[in-house]
């Protein structure tokens, strides 16, 4: 399927309240659909981190829905964030996977976890991975019809959930460009976000 038909789709299916944090190819692809107030494009970045940040602002914002646009070059840069994810359990956090088998912004090379990418010709099965992390649950797409079928109850599920979806690579794909200064950004998504009180959790002050 295409990067950006996934994308529509998934727009379509997108409550005004959820938070999206998108990186690498599938922010380049996000931001062409439109702006909201609720999403974060992890541009500049460290490649990987898109899914740590899901996770705090999952803990930080309880009542909204975090959901991560991840590639699976990304989410090979930082493995142990699943794993990490797990050992927390955010029932509001949806991770997708989009795997073009390839680090598509650097020159296509093949990712390691992909077939051209190993000696043996196989790929890595990331469903599985999730699901050996602890995931609650896990969903595999490999057609557009699928996805657009299965889209809501992704979304629906009780998570932490983790969906791959198969995409193909775009020809000659360039790294997506910062929508502006990152100090300002920040500031703009966090009045978005409200304070925690309202739409999330207060923690205790500590003594003293």
């Amino acid at each position: 399927m295409g990067l950006r038909d996934a994308l529509v789709a998934l727009r379509a299916e997108r409550r005004a309240d959820d938070v999206v944090v998108s990186a690498m190819g599938a922010a380049r692809e996000w931001m062409g659909l439109g702006t909201h107030p609720l999403d974060w494009v992890f541009v500049p970045s460290s490649m990987g981190q898109a899914t740590s940040l899901g996770l705090g602002l999952a803990l930080a914002q309880p009542r909204r829905r975090i959901i991560v646009l991840n590639g699976d070059g990304s989410t090979l840069m930082n493995l142990g964030s699943l794993v990490t994810i797990t050992a927390e359990q955010p029932g509001n956090l949806v991770l997708l996977t989009f795997d073009n088998g390839v680090y598509e912004v650097t020159g296509a090379q093949p990712t390691p976890g992909a077939a051209g990418g190993r000696q043996a010709g196989d790929r890595v099965d990331y469903v599985a991975l999730a699901g050996a992390c602890g995931f609650r649950s896990t969903f595999h797409f490999t057609t557009l019809p699928e996805w657009l079928a299965g889209a809501r109850r992704v979304l629906d599920a009780t998570g932490p959930t983790f969906a791959l979806l198969d995409v193909a690579p775009v020809p000659g794909a360039r790294g997506p460009r910062s929508p502006g200064p990152t100090g300002e950004r920040a500031r703009r998504f966090m009045a978005a976000l409200g304070p925690r009180g309202e739409l999330g959790i207060d923690h205790p002050r500590r003594p003293g």
